[in-house]
């Protein structure tokens, strides 16, 4: 078989795929009443509608995502800020507490329990800014950290080791 025909079709093979997997993202939107994101997906051949909660603090807006395949494909509004949360061998952790000191001196404190995912969007104006997360007993600090409103700062807080929140099973 000549080259070119092998070639030819890796190519379409390959741009057929990725045609098929840009396909499978799902476009989040923000619901009517603010409160919480919404999106729209296919699971054995039926639409399934997807919510998650949508936080405020002050004026800043936020919300945790990453869980499961759906949410890791899902297409999020531009929020400014996006967290990423690792630990030891796992690629993703959850639970994490997390604390953004402002320009103004302002804080905003988000509760472990609000972030169920391993992803953290924040939806913060220009300004410089410290962040610091907790992950069980360790924390991480990130200072002089840029963010520039229409733009999103990626950040990856990494975790040596697992050290999460553990799980007491009451005794019968």
């Amino acid at each position: 078989m000549p080259t070119w025909i092998v070639l030819a079709f890796l190519l379409w093979f390959c741009a057929a795929d990725g045609l098929i997997h840009a396909e499978s993202g799902f476009q989040a939107r923000i619901g009517a009443s603010g409160d919480y994101l919404e999106w729209e997906h296919q699971s054995n051949g039926q639409i399934v509608k997807e919510y998650l909660p949508l936080y405020k603090s002050g004026t800043v807006r936020y919300f945790s995502a990453g869980v499961g395949l759906q949410e890791r494909q899902a297409e999020y509004p531009h929020f400014s800020l996006k967290l990423v949360f690792t630990a030891g061998g796992k690629p993703y952790v959850t639970g994490v507490d997390v604390a953004i000191e402002g320009p103004d001196g302002a804080s905003i404190k988000i509760p472990r329990e609000q972030v169920e995912g391993p992803w953290l969007f924040v939806d913060l104006p220009s300004g410089i800014y410290h962040i610091t997360a907790s992950y069980g007993t360790q924390k991480r600090s990130l200072h002089g950290i840029k963010i520039i409103a229409g733009t999103q700062k990626i950040l990856y807080l990494r975790w040596p080791e697992d050290v999460g929140a553990t799980v007491t099973v009451p005794t019968e």
